[in-house]
């Protein structure tokens, strides 16, 4: 009995993506973008990172504006050119102790 209760403790910590611009999948143009990553609970903005990747490799790291809504990582980043893209995110929620991160694929098409 005390296994499953301290399972469902540790998923309750677990941070869950809500929103997310660019969307899983998503392709977008490669002009300046804003990325964000909105979770389901506040999380802690200093020690949090956004970061785009591209086979493996750091391209940008992006820094979240620290006067964002609590729940949410938003920044700018400069012109991408076409290619896949991960945009790496890794948080710590406000009362946690252990930094959770995931990845968002998205795509940046080529110029017409």
């Amino acid at each position: 009995m005390a296994i499953a209760w301290a399972s469902r403790s540790a998923l309750a910590d677990e941070v869950r993506v809500m929103q997310s611009t660019p969307a899983a999948s998503a392709v977008i143009d490669g002009r300046g973008s804003e990325f964000f990553v909105r979770f389901d609970r506040p999380v802690d903005h200093i020690r949090s990172t956004l970061e785009i990747m591209q086979d493996g490799k750091l391209v940008e790291r992006l820094v979240p504006r620290l006067e964002s809504a609590p729940e949410v990582l938003f920044a700018r980043a400069p012109t991408l050119v076409p290619g896949s893209y991960n945009l790496h995110w890794a948080v710590r929620t406000v009362a946690g102790k252990e930094t959770i991160q995931g990845d968002i694929p998205f795509s940046v098409a080529g110029q017409r």
